[in-house]
């Protein structure tokens, strides 16, 4: 029978044992979003959306170690695991969900209503979320220890708004972009195949989405291992679980495959990070920024390995 153990010295890594059921219910969630992802990118070609589908394989991977945790709730690597890959995907989700505000922005040729120069749209919102992105996922190896639980918790709470403050500013530029194109509309908006301003509804759908879970996590935080969030696992599951399978449906339904650059249309700056181009001057081909993430997910594996290791 599954039973709540003591990791070291009286440190629970645990308030609970958490709930197989639970973890079964979203590791088959996720894992089918995964593939539903995967294998509509290839599909249609949509590499920016690959950070999109590395979150989707994190979640999986996290609630994988939360099952693995059920009947070994004294042992550090499964808590590690579950606690990094369930914290981070929102930042993978959001690098895709950026890079689609911007995509449609050429796609109708709106670039001069946007607030941020879109050569530098992009790079913000990403630099930003990459940043977000690698404090939470270093900060949450120190929460294991009591005697640097504290300083993982502070860490992972500057990541989280950090992440707030990215989609907050999102939000300003995509809704005056929305805003100033329903006023002066370019002839490519009326032309278009599909219809922006709904994949616009869409992006605003998921980060809503990923606000209210990016606010609980900063509550859970803040509140401490001692808190009501940190005791009672239905929390976890209703403001974060929840969420971001409804964020992978719906993006998955009203998926960004059909922005696509007009024909003829010159994209001066590649700031979605797509594309390996070959630079006209140097002969040198370019990595694709969406592998950073890729790059990312596989240090923190590493990290993760060296520490469960000692």
């Amino acid at each position: 029978m599954a039973k709540l153990e003591e990791y070291k010295d009286g440190h629970y890594l645990w308030n609970y044992v958490p709930s197989m059921v639970g973890a079964v219910i979203f590791i088959i969630l996720f894992f089918a979003a995964t593939v539903f992802h995967v294998w509509r990118m290839f599909k249609t070609r949509t590499w920016f959306c690959i950070p999109f589908a590395l979150g989707c394989l994190s979640e999986a991977i996290g609630y994988c170690a939360r099952a693995a945790s059920v009947n070994d709730t004294g042992t550090l690597g499964p808590y590690l695991v579950q606690s990094i890959f369930i914290l981070i995907p929102p930042a993978l989700f959001a690098a895709s969900i950026y890079m689609t505000l911007g995509r449609i922005m050429r796609y109708v040729k709106g670039e001069h209503h946007s607030v941020i120069r879109i050569n530098w749209l992009t790079k913000i919102f990403v630099l930003g979320d990459w940043l977000s992105f690698m404090v939470q996922g270093n900060a949450a190896g120190l929460l294991f220890k009591t005697s640097t639980m504290r300083i993982g918790q502070g860490i992972i709470l500057a990541g989280l708004f950090i992440q707030i403050i990215s989609f907050g500013c999102f939000f300003i530029v995509a809704v005056i972009f929305q805003l100033r194109m329903r006023k002066n509309p370019t002839r490519e908006s009326y032309n278009v195949e599909a219809s922006w301003e709904r994949y616009l509804y869409m992006l605003y759908a998921v980060s809503v989405l990923i606000l209210i879970r990016s606010i609980f996590r900063v509550v859970e935080y803040i509140q401490g291992q001692t808190g009501y969030s940190m005791k009672n696992e239905w929390t976890l599951y209703a403001f974060d679980s929840i969420p971001m399978v409804v964020v992978t449906v719906v993006f998955f339904i009203w998926y960004p495959s059909r922005i696509r650059i007009p024909p003829g249309g010159h994209v001066e700056d590649d700031s979605d990070g797509i594309q390996m181009r070959l630079d006209s001057e140097s002969g040198e081909r370019r990595r694709p920024k969406s592998t950073l993430f890729t790059f990312g997910i596989f240090g923190l594996l590493g990290a993760i390995s060296r520490r469960w290791g000692r």
